[in-house]
């Protein structure tokens, strides 16, 4: 006896995890196979909720994870690419596509789950592309996610049979809230509601005394289903503990939806469940109910939506005052403020945050290239302390930028396209790095010229001036130009100037140190400045040349821009 209940509790246990992990195996290679593409629809949003919902819907059901779907939602508001209502239409959208999940298990495909993990082993073990390989390992999870639930069936066959689990069961079904609880509890342990609602189908399937009709049937069914959309809302809100205020505003959206929908349908579960069976295939109960839980589910996530989308700036005033702000000041520029290691996992997410950081870092710079230029007119030693400083900050946020992208290399997530992507993005950010590092450089010559008592001429500090203001307006183009906007050819032209301007300078320089008004001794120094100013504008062309080369910087444009 003891055996038995062993091997059924193991064999149930052993069936949940090779069913979750192929679940987890086919999200993470449908997302790297089509994350991009999901990306470029959600940048379809507007300002419509409707567009939102089926953004968000369609990403679900292709991602097979609303788990996906919501993180992805929550980086980009967090990145400031799209607003809490936009996020929130999403999440809605994001409940419809989950049910894919029940629709598909509920097609007896019994016969073929070898052929499928056969099948995408010899495409995964073949393959030469990526693309293919992930194909493979998307067509071999989805066998092992049926593998486990063929496991559960199996090992749940007994139980329909046991006296004790029957009345337990029967309990259960006759008290809804008992049921709610059940479903409740189920998706925290298990932490996916899509396992539970696996779980719920299959055991659902289990033929009662009768043989026919289901041990638990549907009016059982629909309330532990109920409880499993409880169930995931929580496994969220746990999720957001420590993340922006945003990524909490959104898990608690996704909470009153569920429990709203939850506090509405327990009331009409009969006239539910009849109206289930109506709209469902016809047969004995145990043939279609598996069908009919998919569809109570599809019905029960369609209909909460269909309420709260006129209802969604509610929702936004309900979560705002649950989550209020809070005024603490200034943002901290030292530190990163869209980085989010949360997101690693998400690289679509993350890679947004990460332009969003550098155009932060690179702001940082653009401040200190015109902290140099006044530096150069005034000449006052704590301004050129200053720029050190904050070359320090804009270093450290390089440095942590940079960490962030190693993460996401390390992480394996990466596809071969955002891998290219990311490499350039770094490209990037290592001539921002530089540009900021050669202010630092100018400030350090004009402070040891300061040390000496040796002082530029007025023409020399305003023809520095000049200089460094043309190299400020190509570098606030490279800027724009990750922006998405048009201004290369411009910079290139100025380059050109630049280097014209050196030649004159420095003939300039000699004729004022023959007429004895530069001294001579600071020929190396200005010289050396000229130099950095010339290694600038360099770096400002390959900014340009970079976001607008054979890598595509995409990830530097605003959703509403693409």
């Amino acid at each position: 006896m003891m055996k038995e209940v062993l091997q059924t509790i193991f064999g149930l246990l052993g069936g949940l995890a090779v069913f979750i992990f192929g679940m987890n195996m086919m999200s993470e290679c449908l997302q790297k196979v089509a994350g991009e593409k999901m990306k470029k629809i959600l940048a379809l949003l507007t300002k419509n909720p409707v567009l939102g919902v089926i953004a968000g819907a369609l990403t679900t059901a292709v991602l097979q994870s609303s788990s996906a779907t919501t993180v992805m939602a929550i980086g980009f508001v967090s990145a400031g690419l799209m607003t809490l209502p936009q996020a929130i239409s999403i999440i809605l959208g994001a409940n419809i596509g989950t049910t894919i999940t029940a629709q598909i298990i509920a097609f007896k495909i019994t016969d073929y789950i070898y052929a499928f993990i056969f099948v995408g082993f010899i495409i995964y073990f073949l393959a030469k592309s990526e693309k293919l390989k992930n194909i493979g390992q998307t067509l071999f999870a989805f066998g092992l996610l049926f593998l486990g639930i063929e496991t559960m069936g199996s090992v749940m066959k007994p139980l329909a049979s046991s006296p004790v689990f029957t009345d337990m069961i029967a309990k259960v079904a006759g008290i809804p809230v008992l049921g709610v609880a059940v479903g409740t509890l189920m998706t925290l342990v298990v932490q996916s509601s899509s396992a539970t609602i696996a779980v719920l189908q299959n055991f659902a399937s289990q033929a009662g005394a009768d043989g026919v009709t289901s041990i638990l049937g549907l009016t059982g069914a629909i309330p532990i289903l109920l409880g499993d959309n409880i169930g995931t809302t929580i496994t969220a809100l746990l999720a957001s503990v420590g993340q922006p205020k945003n990524a909490k505003r959104t898990a608690v959206a996704h909470c009153i939806f569920n429990i709203s929908g939850c506090l509405l349908f327990i009331w009409f579960i009969p006239f539910f469940a009849e109206f289930i069976r109506w709209i469902s295939p016809k047969g004995p109960e145990i043939e279609v109910i598996s069908r009919q839980i998919a569809n109570a589910h599809t019905t029960f996530n369609v209909v909460m939506t269909l309420i709260w989308m006129p209802l969604i700036w509610l929702m936004v005033k309900i979560v705002m005052k649950l989550i209020p702000d809070q005024k603490y000041g200034e943002k901290d520029t030292n530190k990163p403020i869209y980085l989010d290691d949360k997101l690693i996992s998400q690289p679509a997410a993350a890679l947004h945050l990460v332009s969003k950081e550098i155009i932060h870092c690179g702001d940082i710079v653009g401040e200190i290239l015109l902290d140099t230029i006044d530096a150069v007119k005034e000449g006052g030693k704590k301004q050129l302390e200053l720029i050190v400083e904050k070359v320090a900050v804009a270093r450290s946020l390089n440095d942590d930028i940079t960490e962030y992208l190693a993460e996401l290399f390390a992480s394996g997530v990466l596809t071969e396209e955002q891998a290219t992507q990311t490499a350039g993005i770094m490209h990037v950010l290592s001539d921002i790095d530089r540009i900021g590092s050669l202010n630092s450089e100018i400030a350090d010559n004009l402070k040891a010229n300061m040390e000496r008592k040796k002082k530029y001429s007025k023409d020399a500090l305003k023809n520095l001036q000049n200089a460094l203001s043309m190299i400020e307006e190509m570098y606030s183009g490279a800027l724009h130009i990750m922006k998405n906007e048009p201004g290369i050819t411009d910079i290139l032209n100025k380059k050109e100037n630049v280097l014209d301007i050196d030649i004159d300078m420095r003939k300039g320089h000699m004729k004022r140190v023959a007429k004895g008004k530069c001294d001579a001794n600071l020929t190396a120094s200005f010289n050396s400045i000229l130099h950095i100013i010339d290694r600038m504008g360099n770096n400002c062309v390959n900014i340009a040349e970079a976001v607008t080369g054979p890598v595509s910087f995409d990830y530097f444009t605003s959703l509403d821009k693409q």
